[in-house]
Order: C-alpha cells, then structure tokens, then sequence
C-alpha cells in the first residue's frame, strides 16, 4: 500500500495545558484506540510513562492504577498533573501508520504541531521534554535545534521565551533499559525543574483535589 492510500489519522485527544504547567511532555502521537486503557495520553496499559511517575512521585508504580484493573485512572491523573504543572501532548497532530502496529519506526508524520501556538497557552512553562526518538527528530525538525544527549538538554528559543529541550528515555518498554533506570532519569528532571520534593508524598484527600 502506497503512503498516499493509506489514512490519515488526527489526534484524538485535546492538548492537556495548566495554565500554571511548569513542563511540558511530548510524546510522538497515541497508539492506536484498541491499545488505550484509558482516553488520555500514555493510554496503552504496557507502556510505562504513569509507573515511572507514581515511582518518582508516590514511591509506588502502581500508583496510577486502578485496583484490579487492567488501566490507568485517568481522573487521578488528570488532577496531579494539574497541581503539579505538568502539560501533555504530542510532536504530530496528524500522522500514518505505515504499520499496524504502536511503534514510532512506521509513524509518518503529516502534520507537526505548532509548538509555538501550544507555548503561548502555558506561559509559565520553561521545559520541553520528548519521550521518544520520533518526538526528539519532530522538535528538532521544528526549530531547527541539535538534539540533546541521552537525559541531557540543550537551550531553544521560540517566540522570544527561553527554554530547556531535554530528551528522556521512551516510556514504551520496546526501550531497552529498565524501568528503575528510567525513574531514575525522570527524577534527576524533576529535580532540576524544582518540581520535586526530597521523597515520596501522600496523595490529598480527594476534596483537596483540583
């Protein structure tokens, strides 16, 4: 089947934007709905993006998780990355799929998001993150920046705001590195970002939650 034959799929989630988001993560684009456990970003239950938060965040990878289920719990999720300040969306806002398969390697994208309208919606933000390979060259193609080493950042201008572009390991376990060893990587750029107290914390009550 020819590129040009196969369809073209929009993304199918709004971009989550805090007003007061400090970070903003970006993946490549959503695997396909049969994947998701949930409706909202990082959806397919074996990727590994809310484990690694809950580790860093709860001391806990299942934090996220709804007990005896299969998913994520996307109103939790939702409502601490609200407090936190933490942004989502993705590189493409409209892609193929070379393959019928999840993996970045047979995404083509069509059309990249305009980061730069996403930014002016997040003026708070000062960190750019890409959790893949296919979202790293998207950005750089974007801004026409290096890319930055392995858990490493290099500094963009858009739109006259400064910002840290770091490159994170994929969440996806296809990556090959263990997920302590990826919690460890996100934890050193929540530090950085000020984001992160000394230890694990206790979730609110929910009647504190956003």
């Amino acid at each position: 089947m020819i590129p040009e034959a196969i369809p073209v799929e929009r993304h199918p989630f709004e971009p989550f934007l805090p007003l007061e988001a400090k970070v903003l993560f970006l993946g490549s684009f959503p695997p396909q709905p049969k994947r998701w456990s949930m409706d909202f970003y990082y959806p397919n239950f074996i990727n590994d993006f809310w484990r690694i938060v809950g580790i860093i965040y709860f001391g806990d990878k299942d934090h996220f998780i709804i007990p005896g289920a299969r998913r994520f719990d996307k109103e939790a999720i939702m409502c601490f990355c609200a407090r936190e300040g933490i942004a989502l969306f993705d590189t493409a806002s409209a892609v193929r799929r070379l393959k019928d398969n999840a993996s970045d390697k047979f995404l083509e994208v069509v059309t990249p998001t305009d980061l730069p309208a996403l930014l002016d919606r997040i003026p708070h933000c000062r960190a750019l993150v890409t959790t893949g390979q296919k979202a790293t060259d998207t950005l750089c193609e974007t801004f026409g920046c290096p890319e930055p080493p392995m858990g490493g950042s290099v500094e963009i201008a858009v739109t006259g705001r400064t910002f840290r572009f770091f490159r994170l390991p994929s969440t996806s376990r296809a990556y090959p590195l263990s997920l302590d060893k990826k919690a460890f990587a996100y934890r050193s750029l929540f530090h950085a970002l000020g984001m992160l107290l000394a230890g694990p914390r206790e979730e609110p009550m929910a009647e504190n939650r956003l």
